[in-house]
């Protein structure tokens, strides 16, 4: 059942949401320096590298490096040379729907999202990179440029996990600006969407956004939505639609409906982003910075230099 947030403006909560933010900052630094150490930016291909020239290939050279379309007109190996930037950028897009208000369990999915994405910037902060945020609602959208530090991030933060919930019976698809998403950030940035992807469409844009940024997604999922409570009845409502319903997971023909439901849901996911080292799915209640640690190292994995 969705839950309505506390009152963002209020002590308590503002007190709650500075001791989570420090509680997550403890536990980024900590991992950071042992599981990740300096392995983290290269859990990005090409993150951080401007492309400088084309030089001649030699021995130990990244085979991948090579420029085909030149190698061949020349007859000789050639690859391109890369120069490393000072920082890199994170670019986050927050797609804050109703549908996230959704939770059978003491966490929402939109309150996992949210400290998985304070997570998320508070790692690139303790590595020193720029993290520019787009929250991104029905209502409208919200753009923080270029924060750097800790002050700057942890109030980015802050602001993002202060925010109310978007109205649940009102409009549920979120105003994403996409082409204002392609100027955002700078070339070879890291684009990060958190979201529900309940069974999205391919943005227009999203293959000249493959091309200049290197997008990855994160989703939350509640335990009902991996599998339907085995016996029982129980009332659930549905903040997209604004109905109660009952869920039997006795029902055969429930059950067979809600696995097509899981299965179009996870296409469309991988439809996105098609290598399991671009997406990332999370339980709500699940432990994120485990699954982001994991999920950095399958990167690292996938880019390593040979």
């Amino acid at each position: 059942m969705p839950k309505q947030p506390d009152n963002p403006g209020s002590s308590a909560n503002l007190s709650a949401t500075v001791a989570m933010l420090r509680r997550l900052e403890w536990r980024a630094r900590l991992v950071v320096q042992s599981a990740l150490g300096g392995e983290y930016k290269s859990s990005f291909r090409g993150k951080g590298m401007e492309f400088d020239q084309v030089v001649k290939y030699e021995f130990g050279d990244d085979v991948r490096d090579i420029d085909w379309n030149v190698t061949a007109r020349l007859g000789e190996a050639y690859r391109k040379k890369f120069i490393e930037e000072r920082e890199i950028t994170l670019l986050l897009l927050f797609e804050d729907t109703p549908s996230l208000q959704f939770g059978s369990g003491g966490v929402t999915k939109r309150q996992a999202l949210l400290e998985l994405a304070s997570l998320l910037m508070l790692l690139s902060a303790v590595n020193g990179d720029r993290i520019s945020l787009l929250h991104a609602t029905p209502q409208g959208y919200t753009l923080t440029k270029s924060a750097t530090g800790r002050g700057r991030v942890m109030h980015t933060a802050a602001n993002l996990l202060g925010h109310p919930a978007p109205p649940i019976l009102e409009q549920q698809e979120a105003k994403i600006p996409w082409k204002y998403v392609l100027k955002a950030a700078p070339r070879h940035s890291i684009f990060v969407w958190l979201g529900d992807f309940p069974g999205h469409a391919q943005p227009d844009v999203w293959p000249v956004l493959r091309r200049r940024y290197q997008p990855v997604g994160f989703r939350i999922s509640d335990p009902w939505e991996l599998e339907l409570p085995k016996s029982g009845s129980q009332p659930v409502y549905d903040p997209t639609s604004g109905e109660l319903y009952t869920l039997n997971g006795g029902s055969s023909a429930q059950r067979a409906a809600h696995q097509t439901w899981a299965a179009q849901r996870d296409a469309s996911f991988k439809a996105l982003f098609p290598k399991d080292s671009d997406r990332l799915s999370l339980t709500a209640g699940s432990d994120a910075l485990d699954a982001v640690t994991d999920f950095f190292h399958q990167r690292m994995k996938r880019f390593a230099r040979v």
